[in-house]
């Protein structure tokens, strides 16, 4: 009788746990989608990943990040950033072909604003978001068979300081920024996120 009551008990426990997990899972996933909807990206991929090609991606960077700064900045919320890149697209496309064309190379580039799936990523700023689908302005060099360089366009994460520019506290709340502050327990929330979303895309 003993054994089999702390059977019951053992497995109801079990039960409880699991199901605490699930919900305490399902607001983190929320939470992430929260996240995602309200971040910009910028996706970079070189033609290839020679040292000559990865070289040349992070010049056309440092040109788009430099020359577009109209456009990334000055937003005040998600559709208004995606709006002025959108409608900043010619002349991103335009300072990429001229620093190709200055570094001798031909390379076609392509610049689409959409969704691109994106893995965890940690920046410098100690600043980690999960994986999903983001909206983002991809440019692509060439072929694009080669790394990628990613970073936040609104808020203007990888850009320079500016007086009046928005930050993630200004489009996330509390619990959304606590999720982006880097921390191991959150990491590794995180990747299990990750999994899902790869096996979800998969199933699509």
């Amino acid at each position: 009788m003993y054994s089999k009551n702390f059977r019951i008990i053992a497995s109801s426990l079990f039960v409880a746990l699991i199901f605490s997990l699930y919900l305490s899972l399902a607001s983190f996933i929320s939470s992430s989608e929260q996240i995602r909807s309200n971040v910009l990206r910028l996706h970079i991929r070189a033609n290839s990943d020679s040292e000559i090609d990865q070289s040349l991606k992070l010049k056309v960077r440092d040109e788009v990040l430099k020359t577009g700064k109209e456009a990334f900045s000055g937003a005040e919320n998600m559709e208004e950033a995606v709006e002025k890149c959108s409608a900043a697209a010619q002349k991103i496309k335009n300072t990429a072909e001229t620093v190709i064309r200055e570094n001798g190379f031909s390379y076609p580039v392509s610049v689409e604003i959409g969704r691109s799936f994106f893995p965890v990523r940690t920046y410098e700023n100690d600043v980690t978001l999960p994986a999903g689908d983001y909206t983002a302005v991809k440019i692509v060099i060439g072929s694009g068979k080669g790394h990628n360089w990613w970073c936040v366009m609104f808020p203007p994460l990888c850009l320079p300081a500016a007086k009046g520019e928005k930050d993630l506290s200004d489009v996330l709340d509390e619990k959304e920024i606590r999720l982006t502050k880097s921390n191991p327990e959150i990491e590794v929330r995180f990747k299990i996120c990750e999994l899902i979303e790869k096996i979800c895309s998969k199933a699509k």
